[in-house]
């Protein structure tokens, strides 16, 4: 799996996980990749920085440490900045989300933080299949995507928001 930071035709910036570079490339050909601010299906590769797999043996040649605790949470906090607050939306995106919202309350079982464990008794059969919604940390997401289990994060949207 890949995390690749993109841009749409109107400079908003997110991130999207993909298989591989070659599944980047077919989506976004075939209009797949769409922003979710705006819609927009032109969407490209933001610059980013590399992410570099390095030798697991402690003290190989040229290996990186691990980052600091710090320098994650600098880098998230960078992350969060770039992105656009409800506030900072168009107002027809912002009606659009809220739309969504209310078909995705309507229509689905809310499990909150429980999200993710949920979610994986779906995919792996232990439990009825339903649609669901709550709330999962960046790394919980990260791992559904590892595993394969299809999910959609929603912008700016957490439960009791108006």
């Amino acid at each position: 799996m890949i995390l690749y930071d993109l841009r749409c035709a109107n400079e908003h910036r997110f991130e999207a996980w993909f298989r591989d570079s070659a599944t980047f490339d077919a989506q976004a050909a075939r209009g797949d990749v769409t922003c979710p601010f705006c819609g927009s299906h032109e969407v490209s590769k933001a610059l980013m920085a590399p992410n570099l797999a390095t030798s697991r043996h402690a003290g190989a040649e040229g290996e990186q440490p691990p980052p600091s605790e710090e320098a994650v949470d600098t880098q998230a906090q960078e992350h969060r900045q770039m992105a656009m607050t409800p506030a900072e939306l168009p107002p027809e995106a912002f009606q659009l989300i809220r739309k969504l919202r209310e078909v995705v309350e309507q229509n689905c079982d809310y499990v909150g933080p429980k999200f993710a464990e949920e979610a994986r008794k779906i995919h792996y059969g232990e439990t009825e299949t339903r649609n669901i919604y709550g709330e999962a940390t960046a790394d919980e997401a990260a791992e559904l995507q590892e595993e394969g289990i299809a999910f959609s994060t929603l912008p700016g949207w957490r439960r009791g928001d108006a």
